[in-house]
């Protein structure tokens, strides 16, 4: 028998949230473990649900430290080879990879530090050279027990080793606040046609990735001030249904556009089902109704496959076990030639660079290399150098190189 959207919508929510609403996070990042505590907390993560890592053997690269962070999170290239990076508690570094210093860009907006919120993404404006605009996620206080991202644009000025920000504006917020401290995602990113592109995840609340009188649990597309563009797929529906994109998503924590100019996502899904996703003008992704993945209670949700009849859309690739995936990007530099052309994903639980290659609109996983440390983010300098940085407190930041 076939079962109405609505239908299934409220099985699955009936059933998931006494015990997952608010223990649904990434392993070893719930209540803000760190330390020895974060590998006892993944390790009981992995027994439970049955995230294994699983790197593969092989490293085409060498890995040079460069510097030493406190839980970075993301991270940004100036034009002239420097990098700002985001720490969670809510610092903003002005890194130099040539010396390995390390400086302090002042004024940031307060955030409301935990759990998985903090300090988010960094971007600059697609014309920072003439402006020097940046933009930076955070979680941000409500009201009572309440949270929510907030995105935010400012001045950049460097002085030295560091700097300051000024005339800073909030361009854009999650709606609503919720309670819970999971689950923002809050991805940054300027697309080829100058739009800028904003990850939400569902705040670890299920229903609202299909609720269109909310944001959360979906991609939005955005002019650069915060307002929205007249050709977004649901504009004519106004309020915040007129920003989205896509919807249907969990924790869409990587996004970027390959050299044919189509977004992608990655995201977190539940005990298994992480998910690549060929992202497409008004597609529905399916989550909470379906998923490759189950509730961390061991509650049952239909896998794409058998809700093919709903019209949502089957993720490129699903990993079970998970890989975590932090962050997203494709490589175009000259050190790996192999590789250009294919995604490079950060793994948090498999503590792993993982390389994707297409065919088309397929794709397939091509190499897993273990780093030995959660990766929380993967970028491109200008010279085509490649940099991770590691998760949690004495993070680092790396730069791989071709080997010999």
């Amino acid at each position: 028998m076939t079962r109405s959207l609505p239908a299934l919508l409220s099985a699955l929510l009936l059933g998931a949230c006494a015990g997952a609403a608010d223990g649904d996070t990434e392993p070893a990042a719930r209540a803000g473990a760190t330390g020895d505590a974060a590998v006892a907390t993944e390790a009981a993560m992995q027994a439970a649900t049955g995230r294994a890592d699983q790197p593969a053997d092989g490293h085409p690269f060498r890995v040079e430290p460069v510097a030493q962070l406190d839980e970075p999170w993301a991270m940004a290239f100036l034009p002239d080879g420097r990098l700002l990076v985001t720490e969670k508690r809510g610092r903003l570094r002005l890194v130099d990879p040539a010396s390995g210093g390390v400086g302090s860009v002042e004024g940031v907006p307060d955030v409301d530090y935990g759990g998985q919120g903090g300090f988010g993404d960094v971007a600059l404006h697609p014309r920072f050279a003439d402006n020097a605009t940046v933009y930076l996620s955070y979680a941000e206080a409500g009201e009572g027990d309440t949270r929510g991202a907030a995105v935010a644009r400012a001045g950049l000025v460097l002085d030295g080793d560091g700097g300051r920000l000024s005339d800073l504006e909030v361009i854009y917020r999650q709606v609503p606040k919720t309670t819970g401290r999971g689950h923002y995602a809050h991805r940054l990113l300027f697309g080829p046609d100058g739009h800028l592109w904003i990850s939400n995840g569902e705040r670890q609340h299920f229903d609202p990735a299909q609720d269109m009188g909310a944001n959360l649990g979906k991609i939005v597309r955005l002019n650069d001030d915060g307002s929205v563009p007249a050709d977004n797929p649901f504009a004519e529906q106004g309020g915040v249904a007129a920003q989205v994109w896509s919807l249907g998503h969990r924790n869409p924590l990587g996004i970027a556009f390959d050299d044919n100019g189509q977004l992608w996502n990655v995201e977190m899904g539940p005990a298994g089902g992480d998910e690549l996703n060929r992202v497409v003008r008004g597609g529905n992704y399916g989550y909470p109704v379906v998923s490759n993945g189950d509730h961390y209670d061991g509650t049952v949700i239909p896998d794409h496959g058998s809700a093919a009849d709903t019209g949502f859309i089957a993720p490129a690739i699903s990993w079970t076990p998970v890989i975590s995936p932090s962050s997203l990007l494709f490589y175009s530099g000259t050190d790996f030639p192999d590789w250009q052309g294919d995604a490079l994903i950060g793994g948090l639980s498999s503590r792993a660079l993982v390389r994707v290659e297409f065919d088309g609109d397929g794709a397939r996983e091509a190499a897993r290399y273990d780093m030995g440390q959660r990766i929380r983010g993967v970028a491109q300098a200008p010279d085509g150098r490649l940099y991770l940085i590691e998760d949690g407190q004495g993070g680092r930041l790396l730069r791989l190189l071709p080997p010999g």
